[in-house]
């Protein structure tokens, strides 16, 4: 066999080999996916492999190379299902109250991967204390820039705000706006210096260990673009105005997330629209 489909078979019963066996067919699993080799996040996942991924992130010291693999998984949409389903999603939520730095990094970014798009699972990774673990991460390593855009990525995950791929973003604290509150904005860089859309997370401590944590997407447009879509509305014409004239367009959307006990709805949506 080829040492892709060796790998495959030797995980698949990993429970026979020791650690530093079974650490060479995961740099095979891993250097296939991040070379985008084709077919191989469906051969992973066709090959049964999935829940002794899982057990490699609770059990073994072999976390971290699982994690890289679980999150490149994650990032293929066709396969994200299949990672959920066999409990890859909770297993990653174990990993938060490391102290390793490099593996809360890697670990937040496949949670923020692999709950993208997928409500049920971001209730469950919610019920289960991801907030409280996050914004602890937020507050305990706030010097180190690359963790803190991780977290707040997972966090948009779990609020059902986030984009597929973050990597484009930059984050920016933008202080403790009170006692008990943090709050980041996020957007993408254009050579041009504008962004179409920012993302706000503000981060609020309650009593004890409740965190309410709102997600806001702030769309922009110029007033030319804005009467346009008016005149189409209205049958009206308006002349256009020059951009940098222009007043911003703002669409918000605001998700909040509390500890609350499971009795109790744990999402509230409100849509707002002005100028």
């Amino acid at each position: 066999m080829d040492p892709f489909s060796d790998a495959l078979v030797a995980i698949s019963v990993s429970t026979e080999l020791i650690e530093e066996e079974l650490r060479p067919h995961l740099d095979t699993l891993l250097s296939a996916l991040q070379e985008k080799q084709e077919g191989a996040a469906r051969q992973i996942a066709d090959s049964g492999i999935l829940p002794s991924l899982a057990h490699i992130l609770r059990r073994t010291n072999l976390k971290l190379k699982a994690i890289l693999i679980v999150s490149e998984l994650a990032g293929d949409a066709s396969e994200r299902g299949r990672c959920v389903e066999a409990g890859l999603g909770t297993a990653l939520l174990s990993l938060l109250i490391s102290t390793d730095q490099d593996l809360l990094l890697h670990t937040c970014r496949a949670i923020g991967r692999i709950c993208y798009d997928n409500s049920l699972l971001q209730d469950q990774l919610i019920r289960n204390g991801a907030v409280p673990s996050l914004a602890a991460i937020l507050q305990n390593y706030s010097q180190n820039e690359a963790l803190v855009s991780a977290c707040l990525f997972a966090l948009c995950g779990l609020a059902d705000m986030s984009e597929e791929d973050s990597s484009g973003l930059t984050w920016e604290e933008l202080g403790r706006v009170s006692q008990g509150e943090l709050a980041y904005r996020g957007a993408h860089r254009h050579p041009f210096g504008f962004s179409s859309k920012v993302t706000v997370v503000r981060l609020i401590q309650r009593s004890g260990n409740q965190h309410l944590v709102t997600v806001e997407v702030v769309h922009r447009c110029s007033r030319a673009l804005w009467g346009a879509y008016v005149a189409q509305r209205t049958g009206r014409r308006f002349r256009p105005a020059p951009f940098e004239a222009c007043p911003q367009f703002h669409r918000i959307i605001k998700f909040g997330v509390r500890n609350v006990p499971k009795t109790q709805s744990l999402k509230s949506r409100m849509f707002h629209t002005f100028l």
